[in-house]
């Protein structure tokens, strides 16, 4: 080598075998592309064993980073639209597996009537996804899937969704820093024709939800009956109700719903009212029709709407701001509370006066509005005054091949029952989930109460994330924009992990433990923590709330930004500051160059920092001006 020409001496006429200065003779490579790197530094390593990796920073490590999200539901369709574009360069790889046919999460299965979002359709958008045209103010189940359908068509998702699968078990290896993921997909139209496989990845978002697994009630005989047996959950879309005598069993928001939709069409309608509940104002009412009704938008409001997008947007920033205000009322003992009250007992009372043992069996007198989540009146209250309603007290005896026995041992015969039974609302996941300890599942972690960091993640569950979690504000407004809020912090998470070179993370066991004790010392004094039976409670009366402690622009705040402290992080390298690398950026090597950044974003303007100041593109641009001369571009 040293007798090859040294270029650089050569330019310089210095002979080639000159030695001056630290180097060894030439000639020597250039940072052109990359910086310099020889493969003898890489034999030096620390006393620790550490090595200098000869990555740029923001250069991901070499082995791609693989997400696994579960559900194409709302949280799922989120990510898609977000991930792709912002992780694009960071070596990531998605896949998206949804249990059904189709995508749309709980908005492709519950299709069963009068089947609705009670949040006002404008809010019950994505932020980056104005619909114009939604038809009416409280939108159908239907609709709503639509929604969320067209955007997974316009957006091409489905190269990352795979249908009929899900997820049946999951295991970290700490040892390879990836989860062993077993996946299982049905195959259409064969109940019992599937394959499984597994395979690994690095992250797993859980976009599942919370009120997706169904649960039929408990109540003797219910398999004997011979008549249509549904549960909401599983409702056929197109049934005919119509002259038929049905059983509706539930009273909560799908009970409500059904029973104000069938009511019309049946012949006979029994229900009951197991326990009191408070049948409240409509959300976002004071933007509904008389008395919170649903309205239909004119082919020329929803045309004002297309043609002016800023008018839609200031339209649902109105709504929002009500929808955000409505947290008060969940104080104890508060003037909103109160109103609240007042409210909902002058409208049951008016609409329940023909009717006094309906009012009486119906009326709370130990818990405000608020303690279960608000329920609507849409017609129930109508219905259940109703000339072809019979509302009977208690609970169900019983079911019989033809019909439902009463408590008092009355036999009722129909033709249907529809079970507005709920869900499974503990939060333990479906599928057996393991962490950092392999004798340790989520589920027998979460027995009593599912204890997360913030709603999002578990302490000894490394790189695993979740979207409407324990302790996330799913009743404090429309769950979307907290969706895409969730969606930016995981982003975040994994940009960090890639750049950073971190191998896992997980929340500290200090901070799950602060956060529950911060959750536990705040929920009373909600009206939440009233003695009503509520899924807020996993379905008891007195038993722990698994709410947000604040307002859902609180967990905004919250979760801005990802605060790494409250994590267990461990590296590749094992040295927190092995992402430096070989010392240089890379952009330093990439045109258009970056590397004057900070003089626009420190410079106190605001276009310099929003757009930056283009510069080089003339090279010679300044060259006179040691000779007086101006230059040749000026630009205030």
């Amino acid at each position: 080598m040293n007798e090859e020409i040294n270029s650089i001496l050569d330019r310089y006429g210095i002979p080639k075998e000159s030695q001056f200065g630290g180097n060894r003779r030439g000639p020597h490579p250039a940072s052109v592309n990359r910086p310099v790197h020889y493969p003898e530094w890489d034999e030096k390593p620390s006393d620790r064993g550490y090595v200098v990796s000869n990555h740029m920073i923001n250069e991901p490590p070499e082995r791609p980073f693989r997400i696994v999200v579960i559900g194409a539901g709302a949280a799922g369709i989120d990510f898609l639209h977000h991930a792709p574009k912002q992780l694009g360069d960071l070596g990531v790889e998605i896949v998206c597996y949804e249990k059904n046919p189709d995508v749309g999460g709980t908005w492709y299965e519950n299709r069963y009537p009068g089947c609705a979002c009670d949040v006002p359709s404008v809010s019950y958008s994505f932020p980056w996804k104005q619909n114009p045209n939604w038809r009416k103010f409280y939108s159908t189940s239907k609709e709503i899937w639509e929604y969320m359908k067209s955007i997974v068509d316009e957006e091409g998702m489905m190269k990352y969704i795979q249908l009929q699968c899900k997820i049946v078990s999951a295991n970290w290896n700490d040892e390879r820093s990836k989860w062993n993921v077993r996946v299982r997909r049905q195959y259409p139209g064969k109940d019992s024709s599937f394959e499984e496989w597994s395979e690994e990845c690095d992250m797993i978002l859980n976009g599942g939800g919370f009120l997706n697994d169904w649960k039929w009630p408990k109540i003797p005989g219910i398999k004997t009956f011979t008549g249509d047996l549904f549960h909401t959950a599983g409702f056929q879309e197109g049934y005919d109700l119509k002259d038929k005598t049905v059983a509706v069993i539930g009273a909560g928001s799908s009970g409500i719903q059904t029973v104000s939709a069938v009511y019309p069409e049946v012949k006979k309608l029994y229900t009951w009212v197991r326990s009191a509940t408070w049948i409240t104002a409509a959300i976002g009412q004071k933007f509904a029709s008389k008395d919170g009704r649903n309205f239909a938008y004119t082919p020329e409001q929803r045309e004002l709407f297309e043609r002016s997008p800023e008018t839609y947007h200031r339209y649902h920033k109105m709504i929002e701001h009500e929808l955000n205000n409505r947290f008060r009322t969940v104080l104890r003992n508060s003037a909103e509370s109160e109103e609240a009250n007042a409210f909902a007992y002058n409208e049951m009372t008016a609409k329940l006066k023909t009717k006094p043992d309906i009012l009486e069996a119906m009326l709370p007198r130990d818990f405000s509005v608020g303690c279960r989540r608000p329920t609507p009146d849409n017609g129930y209250l109508g219905a259940l005054v109703g000339e072809k309603t019979k509302v009977l007290p208690g609970s169900i005896k019983s079911i019989t091949e033809k019909g439902v026995v009463a408590e008092d041992g009355t036999e009722y015969p129909v033709d249907v029952i529809i079970c507005a039974t709920g869900f499974d609302t503990s939060f333990r996941p479906r599928f057996p989930i393991f962490g950092l300890n392999p004798d340790l599942p989520l589920a027998e972690k979460w027995a009593k109460i599912p204890a997360s960091y913030l709603g999002i993640s578990v302490d000894g569950f490394p790189n695993y994330f979740t979207y409407g979690g324990p302790f996330t504000p799913v009743a404090q407004g429309s769950v979307l924009p907290i969706l895409s809020l969730l969606s930016k912090y995981f982003i975040t998470v994994i940009k960090t992990m890639r750049v950073q070179h971190i191998r896992r993370l997980s929340p500290k066991p200090s901070a799950v433990e602060d956060f529950l004790e911060h959750t536990k010392t705040y929920l009373p004094r909600t009206v939440w923590a009233d003695p009503c039976t509520s899924w807020f409670k996993q379905g008891t009366k007195d038993g722990d709330l698994i709410m947000w402690p604040g307002s859902r622009l609180s967990f905004f705040e919250a979760l801005r930004e990802p605060y790494l402290q409250d994590y267990d992080i461990e590296y590749f390298s094992r040295n927190r500051f092995g992402y430096l690398g070989s010392g240089f950026v890379d952009f330093e090597f990439k045109s258009p160059l970056e590397n004057t950044w900070y003089l626009d974003e420190f410079s106190g303007r605001k276009e310099w920092k929003r757009d930056g100041v283009p510069y080089y593109q003339d090279p010679s641009e300044f060259e006179g001006l040691s000779e007086g001369i101006l230059p040749s571009r000026e630009i205030n």
